[in-house]
């Protein structure tokens, strides 16, 4: 075992497969005691059990670790709330915390369901900040925390993902303002864009081998300790042997000018010209570098 987070308790939410299991197991693997949260549910949201968490939890146990299972649903103040009290209860505190859980609904604005956006809403976006507003009393108290947030390229922008886009990318404007509010309680928060298998789906980007959950895991057990303790409110990329960084703010592509107002037929005039030269509707820009294809969305 390693010691980067010898001595830390971490929450990680959706830790009974896919990327929170590898969260999990890589946290252990330096130290930490984990407390694994998971409902059970299928990838679309539909079922509970308490198999996922609990195998994850013997799995640290049989190797030396310390774990703690929770089953209860991000999804829900009152569920948050026992997730992050668990650490308490169980490791009497929290130093960080994981906003992994997730499900898969797609459909394209014209299919999308009422319901199915609730419940992707519900688990994703607010799945992050009930957790996140539960566990940083406890961060402000300590003047010490870590908050990874899961976000998405489809946070970008894909088809048949309108729901997905939605809650991912809204975690991403979430994690920029909760970096701002915790700065000055020596809390950071920080987002992934991972590209991993995912709930044991193949998942290959062009000639590349099998992107690995603990792939993934590397860098968020890095975020996660005291040695990144510099690095907050930044987006990551990460996967087979890549991790990268976007920019931030976005940058402006190109700027237009002009000695007083527009108005809609100067623009009308200029932007054809400028701005959006060649532009057409149906020639979207690829959100990924590379050819993706995810199982419930493509």
């Amino acid at each position: 075992m390693g010691r980067m987070l010898q001595g830390k308790v971490a929450v990680i939410t959706g830790a009974g497969s896919g990327l929170g299991r590898a969260h999990a197991l890589g946290m252990a693997a330096e130290g930490a005691k984990v407390v694994v949260n998971d409902i059970g549910t299928s990838a679309n949201g539909e079922g509970t059990t308490h198999d996922a968490a609990d195998a994850v939890v013997n799995t640290i146990k049989a190797n030396g670790g310390e774990a703690a299972a929770c089953y209860d649903s991000v999804a829900t103040d009152e569920g948050a709330a026992n997730i992050i009290g668990t650490a308490i209860r169980q490791f009497g505190t929290i130093d960080i915390l994981v906003n992994n859980a997730g499900i898969i609904r797609g459909g394209a604005i014209h299919k999308v369901q009422p319901a199915d956006w609730d419940q992707m809403i519900k688990v994703h976006l607010y799945g992050t900040f009930n957790c996140t507003r539960a566990a940083v009393p406890y961060f402000m108290e300590k003047k010490y925390g870590r908050i990874i947030n899961t976000s998405s390229y489809n946070g970008l922008g894909m088809k048949n993902g309108v729901a997905y886009s939605a809650a991912k990318e809204g975690v991403t404007g979430f994690t920029r303002a909760v970096a701002r509010d915790m700065a000055e309680f020596g809390v950071t928060c920080n987002v992934i864009r991972p590209i991993a298998a995912w709930r044991g789906a193949p998942l290959k980007i062009k000639e590349f081998e099998e992107n690995r959950p603990a792939d993934v895991a590397v860098l968020v057990v890095y975020l996660a300790s005291e040695e990144a303790g510099p690095i907050n409110g930044c987006v990551f990329e990460g996967y087979n042997g890549h991790v990268g960084m976007f920019q931030e703010p976005p940058p402006v592509k190109g700027v237009i000018y002009k000695d007083g107002a527009f108005t809609p037929e100067d623009l009308a005039k200029i932007m054809p010209q400028t701005l959006t030269k060649d532009r057409k509707p149906d020639d979207l820009p690829d959100v990924l570098p590379f050819k993706l294809t995810i199982p419930g969305l493509n």
